[in-house]
């Protein structure tokens, strides 16, 4: 028999929280994607939804939603320091997925790369060398208080992957950044049709190359 918590999970200021639709976006983008910050938030919304809420207005829709007994959401801060993270609370998936007819489930298809992204500590700088330098072109640019949502495409796929221009300005974002420079790991990977001609083309244009095109076999 099932017992009046199963039977009635959502509470009345839960639902109240849920009539508005930027609420609704917010928690539907912790569902797709849990533990995001507020700026991970507020740009998703943005990209996405064509939300652009500040991110002043954004945290008090978070505390709607974190609000009372059956708050949707969970924000977690492990190092005072550091930003909150918001995720979806425990009752949720009881209380807002839609509920399973029986049946035989069917696999959902494969998802797409439509985002990847590389932390900068300059955004203006970062598009400026992204377009004069490296060819890209810009395709998102909404402001976000004192970042952008800020994005570039390849010309030659300019519906393709977008690569975000994020600010580091996450302690962590800094760390990874510094670990990966001390340890010469790349943090992305480009193609080009002829490397050595691409790598020539950069250092007239004035990048300092590290490590000359070096053949490292065929993967």
């Amino acid at each position: 028999m099932e017992d009046e918590a199963d039977a009635q999970p959502c509470s009345a200021d839960l639902f109240r929280a849920l009539a508005d639709p930027t609420r609704r976006s917010l928690l539907d983008e912790l569902r797709e994607r849990g533990d995001q910050s507020l700026f991970q938030l507020c740009t998703r919304l943005a990209m996405k939804h064509q939300v652009t809420s500040s991110r002043q207005a954004v945290p008090r829709h978070l505390a709607v939603l974190e609000g009372g007994r059956d708050g949707a959401v969970a924000a977690e801060r492990a190092d005072p320091a550091a930003h909150a993270l918001h995720r979806p609370a425990a009752l949720e998936p009881r209380a807002l997925a839609p509920a399973h007819g029986g049946g035989t489930l069917t696999t959902p298809p494969a998802p797409r790369i439509v985002l990847t992204s590389i932390h900068v500590d300059d955004q203006a700088k970062a598009l400026a060398f992204s377009t004069n330098v490296l060819g890209f072109q810009p395709k998102n640019d909404v402001p976000l208080g004192e970042h952008r949502w800020l994005t570039v495409v390849s010309p030659h796929d300019p519906d393709g992957i977008e690569l975000v221009l994020e600010p580091n300005d996450h302690p962590a974002a800094l760390a990874y950044q510094e670990a990966l420079t001390v340890d010469g790991i790349p943090i992305t990977a480009f193609a080009v049709d002829d490397v050595r001609v691409s790598v020539a083309a950069l250092e007239q244009r004035g990048v300092r190359v590290v490590q000359p095109p070096t053949e490292m076999g065929r993967s």
